[in-house]
């Protein structure tokens, strides 16, 4: 197993829509919806900007779920980072022989890739760890491989934002 980097952020807010609206005017990001009724069986809505590399969390009202137990208790903020790596599975192994429990699986099938995430990726699963067994950190392992068009799009757009050697990355 090889680690690939850092996916993206995830950051719990009370209320989606201004947290969408300040990291837009903050960043520039753009977000997209997500699986909405699978977030609602969570008790959650949730944005992703893949282009920003954040996901927002917000509860439901009226609606108990862990999110709303981590804004009530510790307020708004940095909740968990997506370590990718190249066998998820391999990585859910290691967690499991530490003995840290997986709170929730995402693994979609291609319809729902396409569907729920804009056709972006090829193959798409997350492992969400208990942050009892990591330090206190959100951590989810995933495995995510973009599509052969989200793979064009993402090399032209880093070849020119990228300049190995000017000191800027």
């Amino acid at each position: 197993m090889q680690p690939l980097g850092v996916n993206r952020v995830v950051i719990a807010v009370k209320d989606l829509e201004r947290g969408k609206q300040l990291f837009s005017k903050l960043l520039g990001a753009t977000f997209h919806s997500t699986n909405d009724e699978e977030a609602a069986s969570l008790g959650v809505s949730m944005a992703m900007s893949w282009d920003a590399g954040i996901e927002l969390v917000s509860p439901l009202p009226d609606r108990d779920s862990k999110i709303k137990q981590i804004v009530e208790t510790r307020g708004e903020g940095l909740i968990g980072v997506v370590f990718v790596v190249d066998d998820v599975e391999e990585a859910k192994e290691a967690a499991d022989e530490l003995g840290i429990p997986v709170w929730y699986t995402v693994d979609y099938s291609q319809e729902q890739i396409d569907t729920y995430q804009q056709g972006r990726f090829r193959k798409f699963k997350e492992y969400m760890l208990d942050p009892r067994g990591v330090h206190g950190v959100g951590a989810i392992i995933a495995q995510i491989e973009l599509s052969k068009e989200s793979h064009r799009v993402f090399n032209k757009h880093w070849s020119r934002t990228w300049k190995y050697g000017s000191g800027t990355i």
